[in-house]
């Protein structure tokens, strides 16, 4: 499978944030595949007790590594939180959830790029990608609805971009980007796939491996879907 990547091979050191989860984990297996399991390190909250909205517990896990990693991917992020889904109109928006949508979804993000970026190589190639979802576009929204999901990934997206312009001035060849993995079946969509087209993580994990693998510094900063294509924000 090696030969079909570019950038990704036996080499390759990576580190998987929300390892546990639908994706994360479909990443794993297929970087296992890919790479072997000697160069990959994982962390998830039901496995390692990683709190990504607690700084305290972000540091302390960021003091457990060495060295630098190739790839770092955060596939963290929830949909429905606290038993609340995304709300059908603004009139069914609540601050808690919104503020729940924001720790999970935008602060955690956040305090993972700030930690782990450090991680990335100094003077070659290095991707630290974090999933995001296509709702967080505001330029492409032309439903309504889902505010506080939506507004989460909308700040992240933020966050990425503003951070990508920070760690190319020290790292010129790192490629800092959100992802759009599609609509993936796992338990964080079960309920809100209905009719639209989806695919199962092993298919996700390979499309979001082949836009990584094809990235380069020049695309530092941008906002891509499971094909490649960039998405407006």
């Amino acid at each position: 499978m090696s030969s079909n990547f570019k950038t990704l091979d036996t080499g390759t050191r990576a580190l998987i944030v929300g390892a546990s989860g639908g994706i994360g984990r479909a990443v794993t297996l297929a970087l296992g595949d890919i790479c072997g399991m000697a160069g990959l390190v994982t962390a998830s909250r039901s496995a390692d007790g990683l709190e990504i909205s607690d700084e305290g517990s972000v540091r302390s896990f960021a003091a457990t590594l060495d060295g630098s990693f190739d790839l770092i991917l955060i596939a963290t992020g929830a949909l429905e939180l606290a038993g609340q889904g995304p709300e059908k109109s603004v009139m069914a928006m609540t601050p808690e959830a919104l503020r729940a949508q924001f720790e999970t979804n935008a602060l955690g993000p956040a305090l993972l790029i700030k930690h782990l970026h450090g991680f990335l190589p100094r003077h070659r190639r290095g991707v630290i990608a974090t999933l995001s979802a296509r709702v967080g576009s505001i330029g492409d929204n032309r439903l309504g609805g889902w505010i506080s999901y939506r507004a989460a990934k909308a700040a992240l997206n933020q966050i990425v971009h503003t951070s990508a312009i920070e760690i190319a001035r020290k790292r010129p060849e790192a490629i800092c980007v959100a992802m759009h993995p599609g609509t993936v079946r796992t338990p964080l969509t079960n309920k809100f796939v209905g009719g639209n087209p989806a695919v199962d993580p092993p298919e996700a994990a390979l499309n979001l491996l082949r836009v990584l693998d094809g990235l380069s510094p020049a695309d530092n900063g941008g906002f891509f879907d499971w094909r490649g294509d960039s998405i407006v924000w």
